[in-house]
């Protein structure tokens, strides 16, 4: 049997609040805490406990796992929480965030006494309800034994990219993969965009592409999000897309690397988010390809 532990989920938006009832469904001891408590709130139904503050959160917690929206926020909310985390406890760091941000997020760790994982990972909204992610993940090896389980909970499986949770090396990977990603989807809008301009069916088009290398999964789930208005609830909000979008960037820049793509993509999502779309599946980048949502 897996052995359980007590682990506390600092983040109950789309990731977390699946992590969190997967971990319950593992049989772990699941203290959930949100900024804004109402999103936390339903996963009591699930067996979490639901804490009013950090503190009672993480007390007595083996494990700490932040999922939350970028590398500040994670340090503010930490910088408050630590404190009252027990020696030793393991930090499992699973949000996006920048490269730089990891150095400074194992640095607090440090000071704290707690073992730092950088442990982003990749996946959506379904493959997180159905604990499917796949984790990426940096720390030392004496200790895996804490995380692993809470891993095992959460993902199919878990890719090993190092013994330094400081150096960022599983964080260096998930912003290559979300490059990928993101490069798929700006070009899905934009085959799509520029199909209802030049009045082609789309059907044509993937008719024309079907069962050939041109050919993917990803690129007709995203179509089909757009072709099928099926943009909420979001798998991967255009909001955050141009958060990390906007990482890559960086990430780029400050390694001398130039990249077009990544930076065009960053700047359709900040459209569509203007055109109110911001909470919408990141597919909704398509309408960035317009002045105003087709139909209006």
């Amino acid at each position: 049997m897996t052995e359980t532990r007590t682990v506390s989920v600092l983040g109950t938006g789309i990731m977390g609040a699946a992590m969190a009832r997967n971990l319950v469904k593992a049989g772990h001891t699941v203290r959930v805490w949100n900024r804004t408590a109402a999103k936390a709130e339903p996963l009591a139904e699930d067996g979490a406990q639901v804490a009013a503050t950090l503190a009672e959160a993480v007390r007595d917690a083996d494990v700490v796992v932040t999922m939350l929206y970028d590398g500040a926020t994670v340090r503010e909310v930490m910088r408050e929480a630590a404190p009252a985390l027990p020696s030793g406890a393991a930090w499992v760091q699973s949000t996006t965030v920048g490269v730089e941000s990891v150095g400074e997020l194992a640095d607090l760790a440090r000071e704290h006494g707690l073992v730092f994982y950088d442990a982003p990972v990749l996946g959506t909204r379904q493959p997180a309800e159905a604990g499917q992610l796949t984790v990426l993940a940096a720390g030392p090896e004496e200790g895996r034994d804490a995380v692993t389980p809470v891993f095992d909970a959460v993902g199919a499986r878990t890719v090993w990219t190092g013994e330094d949770g400081a150096a960022g090396s599983a964080t260096r990977l998930k912003l290559v993969a979300n490059s990928w990603v993101l490069a798929v989807t700006a070009a899905t809008g934009e085959v799509l965009a520029l199909a209802r301009g030049l009045d082609v069916d789309p059907q044509r088009f993937f008719d024309l592409i079907a069962d050939g290398p041109l050919d993917m999964g990803y690129l007709r789930a995203k179509a089909a999000a757009v072709l099928d208005g099926r943009l909420t609830p979001p798998s991967f909000a255009v909001a955050t897309a141009e958060k990390d979008a906007r990482l890559i960037v960086g990430a780029g820049e400050r390694h001398g690397v130039r990249l077009d793509v990544a930076a065009a993509a960053a700047e359709r999502l900040a459209r569509a988010a203007a055109q109110g779309h911001a909470d919408e599946d990141m597919a909704a980048a398509y309408f960035a390809s317009f002045d105003e949502k087709p139909g209006d």
